[in-house]
């Protein structure tokens, strides 16, 4: 009896021990987190750049990658028919994959900064479409790709809310300036007149202490000289 239950202990903790590595070995990796911006415009013939980052738990290693792909939105385009690998990234080094990207294409992003950005000089019409921007980070490795719409556009079709921006807040700033002068004005005019008034105050205030004194002692005065001169007239 007691044979058969150590036997049975035995089996126990051989399969709890098993079930234990098979949940570390199976255990599911955890999900990185890509973002790219939805839409870019560039104008026709110039450089055009397509942000994306990643987050991850792991730390970035040499195993990293990242990969950029492209579906074209013209029906008439080879690209459109699926998403075409146009350049690949990894142990710090990128690889242009499609002829049509390969001279114009570059990685200009930062690996160990989660930034995975690509640029494209210069852009062309045929370049309409949709990037997909995917990152390996083993073990993070099940995620979501990230999606940018880019639209190449004439000079006439850019839009110019960057322009109206910097206009609006020049004359804003100008508007500003232009107030304060004037208030500035206003201010200085007020304290000169106060100060012109206070000194007017101070002159008549002056200008009564140092009035002459009253006549009434001068003609008393000269009453009394006439008076002696008179009595000494018949005097000989």
């Amino acid at each position: 009896m007691e044979l058969g239950r150590s036997k049975t202990r035995c089996q126990r903790l051989i399969l709890a021990g098993l079930t234990l590595c098979a949940l570390f070995v199976t255990r599911p990796s955890s999900a990185i987190d890509i973002r790219a911006n939805t839409e870019v415009i560039v104008e026709n013939g110039t450089t055009g750049v397509l942000h994306c980052s990643f987050k991850s738990n792991q730390v970035v290693s040499s195993a990293t990658s990242v990969t950029w792909s492209f579906q074209s939105s013209h029906s008439d385009n080879k690209f459109s028919k699926d998403s075409y690998t146009i350049l690949y990234f990894v142990g710090g080094k990128a690889f242009p994959g499609q002829e049509e990207f390969k001279e114009r294409i570059s990685f200009i992003g930062d690996i160990n900064k989660r930034d995975v950005s690509i640029q494209l000089s210069p852009v062309q019409f045929s370049d309409n479409g949709t990037y997909f921007c995917d990152v390996k980070n083993p073990p993070d490795v099940e995620g979501t790709r990230a999606r940018t719409e880019l639209r190449v556009v004439l000079r006439e079709a850019f839009p110019q809310k960057n322009t109206a921006l910097i206009v609006g807040s020049v004359i804003g700033v100008v508007v500003l300036l232009v107030l304060i002068g004037v208030a500035a004005c206003v201010v200085a005019r007020v304290v000169r007149s106060r100060h012109d008034y206070e000194g007017c105050r101070s002159l008549d205030s002056v200008s009564s202490s140092q009035a002459p004194p009253p006549r009434k002692k001068l003609e008393s005065s000269a009453s009394e000289a006439s008076r002696g001169a008179v009595r000494r007239g018949p005097y000989r």
